[in-house]
């Protein structure tokens, strides 16, 4: 087996890491800190999710001096949860690496072993196969998509979904047969009477469209994301217009509203 390359900040980056292990024993022993002593495994859901959010702002904003706080806030979590678990006598972070770094290894054949992965798909299906390998002989056989979190954004859901089927071959051929599928279910929408049909067909809708995405290699939630953002950058501009002509949002027409929309748009779409 190919032998790990030293990477020549292990030594400084692994006794800072032990700093921050014994930092986190340290607030939750005895005399240790309050609030960090009183924290559930269901207290730090929340935080967890709060501290993933704020670090995917600060990669979709490219901001590296708020990409390394929030990097460091999410790990401050992993510990956090480790040292719970250390406490239950479950599990240990020690473990938690072993495991990490066995199991990495594991499914990267084209790299530890004799498999061969000349393009990013060809290692994602080696990926794919070595972890169904290892549920097997783990005794878990399961279904391919038991492991997608049930937590996730809708939209991210939809694309992890897509994705793994697409590894083992459940997928449409091309682009075009998507979007032959997309007219299908926009038809089937506009039929739907109840609302509950409507829903059903919508949400068979998103989810093609989330296809689309994934053939153009974009992901949905950020594309998503960032289409939210640009709105409410523009919608601030628009109110920014509206109170420097001394009125309301309400004081003015949808069309007054619109042309001013408009303009904040074109203007934007020239910046480079």
């Amino acid at each position: 087996m190919k032998k790990l390359k030293k990477n020549p900040h292990s030594g400084a980056m692994g006794r800072q890491f032990e700093k921050l292990v014994d930092l986190m024993f340290t607030l939750r022993s005895k005399d240790g800190c309050p609030w960090d002593r009183a924290q559930s495994l269901k207290d730090l859901r929340q935080y967890l999710l709060e501290e993933s959010y704020e670090l995917l702002q600060a990669l979709d904003e490219e901001n590296e001096t708020n990409m390394k706080e929030e990097m460091g806030d999410l790990l401050f979590q992993v510990v956090f949860l480790c040292q719970m678990m250390q406490e239950r006598r479950s599990f240990t972070l020690l473990e938690v690496l072993e495991q990490l770094v066995e199991k990495m290894i594991a499914r990267h054949p084209h790299v530890f072993g004799d498999r061969k992965a000349k393009t990013p798909e060809r290692a994602l299906a080696n990926w794919e196969s070595m972890k169904q390998k290892q549920h097997v002989e783990q005794g878990r056989r399961r279904s391919l998509l038991q492991g997608v979190p049930l937590h996730l954004p809708a939209l991210l859901q939809a694309n992890l979904i897509s994705s793994k089927v697409a590894r083992v071959g459940f997928d449409w051929k091309s682009e075009t047969d998507v979007w032959r599928k997309f007219d299908e279910e926009f038809r089937e929408f506009r039929r739907a009477r109840s609302r509950k049909e409507k829903q059903e067909e919508l949400g068979d809708l998103l989810f093609t469209l989330v296809n689309v995405a994934r053939k153009n290699k974009i992901n949905p939630e950020d594309a998503l994301r960032e289409a939210n953002a640009k709105f409410r950058k523009r919608f601030g501009l628009l109110e920014q217009e509206v109170q420097r002509r001394g009125k309301q949002l309400g004081d003015l027409s949808l069309k007054e509203l619109d042309s001013i929309w408009i303009k904040i748009k074109n203007q934007r779409s020239n910046i480079k």
